[in-house]
């Protein structure tokens, strides 16, 4: 937690490894933090528990789990039963926007993010989107992120009044996975309290073979580490299916 002179920031926190590794800059840089993880009826409740890991462990001021509901959109394979991709490398992934991007999550996010934000007086949300070794998302692309600071600073009434000029912070949204897990493990990210996997087994472990493994394992790979959470699982709640189904 940081002192009372700390400037208050959101930081989106997912339980994976890149909102981990934000959090940890946010906190290097001497802010408050304030976590928002969402329940958005994502297949595994696995995530939530890897979020209120990570805010333990790094220390954050408060962390709010907000109950959002994106299955009843659907679209995506993390929201509806559409089944998860599974590759044998990053060479057999598709071109093109995947089935595991969620429609709209990250403005839904971000727009929870503006609203805390405004209530805390705060000017800075962190969020760990990657533009290198990313699975395609359009929401994680640097012109995305500009759009919505410039809308964000047209839409509360703290901006209207001079009061609030958003920044949102990018840390990673230029680095490799490599890089990333580099940067986190020198400011002291536990990474075996992270979970990266679209399909974990009903025990909670990776699958290794989706999207997102195989690119957290590329990082570990090129950043010469193991990675923590193929050995034992990390110490938490066991994961429970949040009532879409077993994948």
């Amino acid at each position: 937690m940081g002192s009372m002179n700390d400037p208050p920031a959101v930081v989106l926190l997912s339980g994976g490894l890149d909102s981990a590794t934000a959090l940890a800059i946010a906190k290097d840089r001497g802010y408050d933090a304030y976590a928002l993880s969402f329940r958005y009826g994502q297949r595994h409740e696995i995530e939530i528990a890897a979020a209120e890991r990570v805010a333990g462990a790094l220390g954050v001021h408060r962390h709010v789990v907000a109950d959002i509901d994106l299955r009843v959109f659907g679209g995506s394979a993390l929201t509806s039963e559409v089944d998860v991709p599974h590759r044998g490398s990053l060479a057999d992934l598709d071109e093109g926007i995947p089935v595991t991007y969620v429609p709209a999550r990250n403005t839904v996010f971000l727009s929870f993010a503006l609203a805390w934000a405004e209530t805390l007086n705060s000017s800075d949300i962190f969020i760990g989107v990657n533009a290198l070794d990313y699975s395609g998302y359009p929401d994680c692309r640097p012109e995305y992120i500009e759009a919505f600071r410039r809308m964000a600073n047209l839409a509360t009434k703290a901006g209207v009044e001079g009061r609030q000029s958003l920044t949102i912070h990018t840390p990673l949204i230029s680095l490799t996975k490599a890089e990333i897990i580099r940067c986190g493990s020198a400011l002291g990210v536990d990474y075996a309290l992270t979970h990266s996997c679209y399909d974990p087994d009903s025990s909670g472990r990776p699958c290794q073979t989706c999207d997102s493994c195989l690119l957290r394992a590329k990082g570990f790979a090129e950043a010469g580490l193991v990675d923590p959470v193929l050995g034992d699982p990390p110490p938490g709640p066991p994961a429970v299916s949040s009532g879409t189904g077993e994948p």
